[in-house]
């Protein structure tokens, strides 16, 4: 069996000059710009980032503003546009160290931001190419609270133990077989001085003055206008079951980007990667390998 290849940590800059913690796989090739969804770290791209850097790039998984390791940012900039600044940034550091643009990965929150910001005007395109994982301009409106309905349940009184939060990641995905330990569950969440463990996350990303909105009719317009500016290659990988982006959700997407590329993952909702990985590994893998070609 082959050994997981263990990722260099690194620290970025972002848009307002907080801190971006970042795990980097690889050590030569094309950057890869890992983006993950709300409420997640950068340890969602663990076999992600295996698999690129075992196709010869380089990935940058990296925590998120207020997630993670990284920064909380002091006045709660968590808007969808706070998040594409910090995706600009990040994309305009990795050119100038590669010499070529990365592509990028962005799953929910990340998809969102790496759309608005390779929109955003100054350059033509910010990335090489882009891969939406779960996330297009319309999505369901009821699945958006559904979601952030389970992640709003223990945001501030958070859980007496480690098991007690896999119950509640078991309860909310069924589906999902349960795993064998907790160390993968325990690096998003943070043991706190009253002896309760809360989620890595900074809560004002869901309830403070500038928070996310997803779903919203002012980010669908906006998410709508940036998906026609799209002349990159483009992947739109969905859950089947998704309980977030339905398939008319989709339809539209490839209306709005007809030369996108679009799979659909058997047995995975809205966490694509996390409930069926190999499917969505087979997805990047190819569409990576499509980008080497043309190139």
């Amino acid at each position: 069996m082959t050994r997981p290849i263990a990722p260099a940590a690194a620290m970025f800059l972002g848009a307002s000059g907080n801190t971006l913690a970042s795990d980097v796989y690889g050590e030569e090739g094309p950057p890869v710009l890992l983006l993950h969804g709300g409420g997640q770290t950068r340890h969602a791209w663990k076999k992600t980032g295996d698999l690129i850097a075992r196709m010869g790039r380089v990935a940058y998984a990296v925590d998120q503003r207020g997630h993670g390791d990284s920064e909380w940012v002091k006045d709660g900039a968590y808007e969808y546009t706070d998040f594409a600044a910090d995706a600009r940034v990040l994309a305009d550091t990795l050119a100038e160290r590669h010499g070529v643009r990365p592509a990028v990965v962005g799953a929910s929150l990340g998809g969102m931001a790496a759309l608005i910001a390779n929109s955003q005007p100054g350059k033509k395109q910010h990335f090489s190419a882009l891969v939406l994982v779960d996330i297009t301009p319309r999505v369901d409106v009821e699945g958006v609270s559904k979601i952030q309905g389970f992640m709003r349940a223990q945001l501030r009184e958070g859980f007496g133990s480690i098991a007690e939060a896999a119950d509640a990641v078991a309860a909310y995905l069924p589906h999902r077989p349960r795993p064998r330990s907790h160390e993968g569950l325990k690096k998003n969440l943070r043991l706190h001085p009253d002896g309760r463990w809360r989620w890595h996350w900074d809560p004002r990303f869901l309830d403070g003055n500038r928070r996310i909105g997803a779903g919203s009719e002012d980010v669908e317009r906006a998410l709508v206008a940036a998906a026609k500016k799209i002349t990159i290659p483009a992947l739109l990988v969905r859950g089947a079951s998704s309980e977030l982006v339905q398939e008319e959700h989709a339809r539209d997407f490839l209306k709005l980007v007809p030369h996108a590329t679009y799979v659909d993952v058997s047995g995975a909702r809205h966490m694509v990667a996390g409930d069926r990985n190999d499917q969505f590994a087979n997805a990047i893998e190819g569409f990576l390998r499509k980008l080497k070609d043309a190139a």
